[in-house]
């Protein structure tokens, strides 16, 4: 992972990384660079003045697409005699621009040459992550006039950077060059452009919704100002909401990218610099939380996913007739099959989700019409669950992969390799069986019926998935309990034995009904005991447990997402002070992240840190993660649509003080709701 000096800025899945000078300067290992497509299109971004690196004064994150970087020759001891500031701004909307100005504060004129070294490894972002960097192809570098053309190719595949300049430039194959005159305090600028091409088959040109260089500015900023108007206005008391609010709006802004085959429409890309493509999962989850805020997100994410739904057996890519993607990928190792991303179906959560994204979004804005579109791909969504998820023939989502060289080990949210273990700390076999999967299939069969009672018109196919999700859940409750902890188990192995150990995954199970009423108060006195409950947040894994480590990815760190659908379970289940208790833990944590909460933080108990531990690696912004507040702001108000109607139940901590949203969206037009912390629960820091 990039350091924490690293600048970055995006638009979609274009993004750039770089040093807080401005200059790139890619290892195979390190996400730095201008990347598109899960291609890296600059590896190489070096700017020297009379041979010199230049150094950092200050840079500004302008806005989520846009930087600038005010810079020196010289080292830091220098900085105060220095007689040139250079200023370096760059934005990116699809390709990339930089313009340079330099200022000569001298009482003499100067002669300067400014020279950037420019150059393309063509990384595929797997290639990057799995720090191998093995090209198959051809690079090349040409001059082709008054433009700098990097290129590779490899069949069919192809992709090029083109750098041209407003001020005329010397071009050579390792970048380009200009000799500048400076009178006393004169000032030079040119503006670079850098435009990125992605050739598919044929010659297609994969590039979506790239604005001409001159308007690309003014778009992305007119764009953010109309995402910010229409979306719900929130006030509080307490500023640090309001402001950690506006910071996740804003990222969900940036995360916004249009896949190749939607035509300019819009839907979150995961997280950076990993990520940044779509993710079932992912998608949907982040979709559910921004409901309330940016419905439009839910509607293009459901299209999409049903669009792209499995119709066949492909043991390569894990696919099954009605499932739902996990992952899409437009690079060079997917292209040639070395990886399944093309798309990529080993996920076992993302189908139920679908069907209960559906369903929510439907109460939300009463769009009857997409319900009925997507009655084929949904009812073909539950058919999975029943005939091909159940891999052991118990009633149960099961998951194992079939592609065992490049598929996912884990298809769960918790997808890392040692996610799952006995108490001892053992690793279980294949297939594997995780409690929440049963609770998303529970969900999504309820949830499904009331679409087939009300909007499909049948009755008959109504009662019986009621009469399927009373069964799961009555099997559930008697198979999945661990009855000397009192908490549902972890997951199960292929012989029906207990992962027996005590997880944030209950939580889930809240949220999704399947827990049976007199089993609910103990799953939440556990959510917020000191073996799960940090005070910052849920972990992953409890405290005492064999493989808990704090700063482990999912056995002892914190997941903002995923304490934010426990503390929705929480208020389903009545425990409106739990659910506030998780609320006022996370937003804490996130003004120490200046309200951009990252993808996991450390779960070390709060009396023993002052802040919350950063997790070395994590995404940020990460989608789920930037849609956390937003849940949370719905979970504590009560925001819940019922019979056509938006019904607003605060149970906010104390601290708080008044909040209010106003403008919030739905079937009802738009309506406010407002708020006040009560004594009796926890208090908020401030």
């Amino acid at each position: 992972m990039a350091g924490t000096n690293t600048v970055r800025i995006l638009d979609g899945n274009t993004f750039v990384v770089s040093e807080d000078t401005g200059d790139i300067e890619a290892t195979p290992s390190e996400p730095t660079g201008l990347f598109s497509l899960d291609t890296r299109f600059l590896s190489k971004w070096v700017l020297t003045v009379n041979g010199e690196r230049l150094n950092t004064l200050s840079y500004d994150d302008l806005q989520y697409y846009e930087a600038r970087f005010f810079l020196v020759p010289g080292v830091a001891t220098h900085y105060i005699d220095a007689k040139l500031s250079i200023i370096r701004e760059r934005a990116v909307g699809g390709s990339f621009r930089e313009t340079l100005t330099i200022l000569n504060h001298d009482e003499k004129p100067v002669d300067l040459q400014i020279r950037m070294d420019a150059g393309s490894d063509f990384a595929d972002l797997f290639q990057v992550k799995d720090e191998i960097l093995n090209k198959k192809g051809e690079i090349y570098s040409e001059v082709d006039g008054d433009r700098l053309r990097l290129g590779y190719r490899r069949g069919n595949f192809k992709r090029e950077t083109v750098i041209s300049s407003s001020q005329p430039a010397r071009y050579d194959q390792n970048g380009f060059a200009f000799s500048v005159h400076l009178e006393p305090n004169e000032q030079w600028n040119t503006a670079i452009d850098v435009q990125t091409f992605a050739l598919g088959p044929g010659g297609r040109d994969l590039r979506m919704g790239l604005r001409a260089h001159g308007t690309e500015r003014l778009a992305l900023e007119q764009d953010l100002q109309e995402w910010i108007r229409n979306a719900p206005k929130v006030n509080s008391e307490h500023g640090q909401v309001s402001a950690t609010y506006r910071r996740s709006l804003i990222d969900l802004a940036a995360l916004r990218f249009s896949p190749v085959s939607l035509g300019g429409q819009t839907l979150p890309a995961a997280g950076l610099p990993w990520f940044m493509t779509m993710f079932g999962r992912d998608s949907i989850l982040t979709s559910l939380q921004a409901l309330p805020f940016a419905p439009s997100l839910s509607k293009t994410t459901l299209r999409i996913l049903a669009g792209l739904q499995g119709t066949r057996f492909d043991d390569f890519r894990d696919e099954d007739p009605g499932r739902i993607l996990h992952e899409m990928r437009y690079g060079e190792t997917s292209a040639f099959e070395e990886q399944p991303h093309s798309p990529y179906y080993g996920t076992a959560d993302a189908t139920p989700l679908f069907v209960i994204l559906l369903d929510e979004y439907e109460k939300w804005t009463g769009d009857v019409a997409l319900v009925k579109e997507l009655e084929r791909e949904c009812r073909a969504a539950l058919k999975w669950v029943d005939d091909y998820a159940d891999l052991v023939g118990n009633g149960y989502i099961w998951y194992e992969r079939r592609n065992t060289d490049t598929g996912l080990e884990n298809q769960c949210w918790k997808d890392s390799w040692d996610s799952l273990s006995y108490r001892d700390g053992r690793l279980p076999g294949y297939p594997r069986s995780t409690c929440e999967l049963q609770g998303y299939a529970y969900d999504a069969k309820m949830r499904a019926a009331r679409l087939a009672r009300e909007v499909w018109d049948d009755p008959a196919y109504a009662d019986q998935l009621e009469r399927e999700a009373a069964q799961l859940k009555e099997r559930f409750n008697r198979d999945w309990w661990v009855a000397d902890g009192e908490y549902f188990a972890l997951a199960l192995d292929p012989d029906g034995r207990q992962l027996a150990v005590l997880s944030s995954n209950i939580g889930h199970l809240l949220w999704s009904g399947i827990v049976d009423e007199d089993r609910a108060a103990k799953i939440a006195e556990h959510l917020v005991g000191p073996r799960l409950f940090s005070g910052w947040g849920v972990r992953t894994l409890a405290e005492g447990e064999v493989r808990y480590n704090p700063i482990g990815y999912h056995n002892g760190t914190i997941w903002p997402f995923d304490n934010s659908f426990i503390a929705w379970g929480l208020r389903r289940y009545g425990f409106a002070e739990e659910a506030a208790t998780i609320a006022s833990g996370i937003l804490d944590a996130a003004t120490y992240f200046d309200g951009r909460l990252p993808e996991a933080f450390g779960g070390y108990p709060r009396e023993l840190t002052k802040f919350p531990v950063e997790y070395p690696t994590a995404c940020s912004p990460q989608a789920w993660s930037t849609g956390t507040p937003l849940l949370l702001l719905r979970t504590m108000l009560g925001l819940e649509p019922h019979e056509g109607h938006l019904s607003v139940d605060p149970r906010l901590p104390i601290g708080m003080g008044r909040i209010e949203v106003l403008d919030i969206p739905g079937r009802w037009g738009k309506v406010d709701a407002f708020a006040r912390g009560r004594m009796d629960m926890h208090k908020l820091s401030a």
